[in-house]
């Protein structure tokens, strides 16, 4: 492990298992699957530079799935997640087999129109509920022992899958994978130059991104007992692509801190309605004038060392 980051994650690891006693457990489950979202997405924008404005496809691809599953063929938990999992990877191939061999505004405007495509499917597809989304989704026993109808047993199953992810998106990062991912980044040609085929690092990224963020909408379904067409629309892709800014693109941490930051904009000005939208665009531009690496990134600059 890098050594800058011991004691930032330690401390991330010691707030994540206190947390539950001191803020209202369904929020924090929110906010962590959210979070392993942002991570998912960061892994793309933050280490390859491709911005991708239709992740939400694959965050609520995998949420009706996990749903569907665990409502209607009676799958466990564990199934029903993993069964997200997969569909989030299958449809990451589909989107990133078409999409990854153009770049800049070419990418972001594929996947956005195949992320409209999926949203309209949604709408019409039977096993959906169309606008009223799958309502009603057992929790169910984790491995059939771990009663997940319990508040503080789900949070906590619910942390250690965020756990999980974030160390797979650390180890990505952190191995000779992802230092060619940086490489592809910084200077493709050159990465090209030296042999390597990028289309296939910028595929494989892009399929273990959707996988990761087809985990957290699985899990986001059990967490809130419900998916629906809000975790399809085109406006989830943008709130990710908020959470990753705000924390700190290709920052390790920052995308955690987005996400926890907007989830808890949402929830504790949602007596606002629609301004809550306005604040957050506000937020955005003071974010983007004087923060521009984000919260993280600019703590990273004025510590100098990786965060």
């Amino acid at each position: 492990m890098n050594k800058s980051l011991k004691v930032p994650i330690a401390i991330l690891v010691v707030l994540i298992a206190a947390a539950p006693w001191f803020v209202y457990p369904v929020f924090l489950m929110k906010a962590l699957c959210f979070a392993l979202f942002a991570c998912a997405f960061n892994l793309l924008l933050g280490y390859v530079g491709l911005l991708s404005f239709g992740h939400a496809l694959f965050f609520g691809g995998a949420s009706y799935l996990s749903a569907n599953a665990a409502l209607e063929w009676n799958w466990p938990p564990e199934l029903a997640i993993l069964f997200g999992v997969a569909a989030g990877a299958a449809l990451g191939l589909v989107v990133g087999y078409v999409a990854i061999r153009r770049q800049g505004i070419y990418f972001a405007m594929i996947t956005l129109a195949l992320a409209q495509m999926f949203y309209f499917y949604c709408l019409r597809a039977g096993f959906t509920g169309g606008e009223n989304g799958i309502q009603g989704v057992p929790r169910g026993r984790l491995f059939a022992v771990v009663d997940l109808s319990r508040m503080y047993v789900m949070y906590y199953v619910v942390a250690a899958i965020f756990l999980i992810g974030f160390a797979i998106i650390f180890r990505t990062v952190h191995s000779p994978f992802g230092q060619v991912l940086k490489a592809i980044r910084e200077n493709e040609p050159r990465a090209v130059s030296l042999g390597y085929k990028t289309d296939h690092y910028k595929l494989i990224a892009f399929v273990l991104s959707a996988a990761l963020a087809g985990l957290a909408g699985g899990t986001k379904a059990l967490v809130m007992q419900l998916a629906s067409l809000t975790d399809v629309h085109w406006g989830t892709s943008g709130e990710v692509i908020l959470m990753t800014l705000i924390g700190g693109m290709g920052t390790m941490l920052g995308p955690i801190a987005g996400a926890v930051f907007l989830a808890g904009l949402e929830n504790y000005l949602a007596q606002l309605g629609s301004w809550v939208t306005v604040t957050e665009g506000a937020i955005f531009v003071v974010c983007v004038l004087a923060f521009r690496r984000g919260m993280f990134g600019e703590l990273s600059r004025l510590l100098k060392r990786p965060l």
